[in-house]
């Protein structure tokens, strides 16, 4: 199992750059050309997702991006450090506790529409969307 990780400030403009590497990435794990596009758009859906959870509760870890090539499936996985409130835990409603906005449930949403097998997890340590596509088996490696 290949993995490549990708940790970036949590700042908009460094989005872009998650999002061409997971399309480079994805292509060399052998990713279908026609799904590439929505790659693209779904790792730019989370990771947007993710620095805008970091800049609302004034987090500054890093948002980690993992690229994770498996026999058969290539995942994307990124992940915040932004907490949320778990159920039946403690509900005290500390500074950070349930950061999420309409715009970020819009976000998963669009993430849905685009990839078949989603997986979106949090809890007080923060959080993660896990996407994951079919490869085909590849030729010679590109240099």
């Amino acid at each position: 199992m290949a993995t490549v990780e990708l940790r970036f400030s949590a700042l908009p403009e460094h989005v872009r750059t998650a999002r061409l590497v997971a399309a480079a990435v994805a292509r060399r794990a052998g990713v279908d050309e026609a799904v590439l596009d929505e790659v693209r758009l779904a790792v730019g859906e989370a990771c947007t997702r993710a620095v805008g959870l970091h800049q609302n509760g004034g987090i500054t870890a890093p948002v980690q991006v993992l690229l994770i090539e498996e026999e058969k499936q290539f995942s994307i996985e990124v992940g915040d450090e932004a907490p949320r409130s778990v159920p039946g835990g403690d509900a005290s409603g500390g500074a950070g506790d349930d950061v999420e906005t309409e715009e970020d449930e819009m976000g998963l949403a669009v993430i849905s529409g685009l990839v078949d097998d989603v997986e979106v997890s949090a809890g007080e340590h923060g959080g993660s969307i896990r996407m994951t596509w079919p490869t085909t088996p590849q030729g010679a490696p590109l240099l």
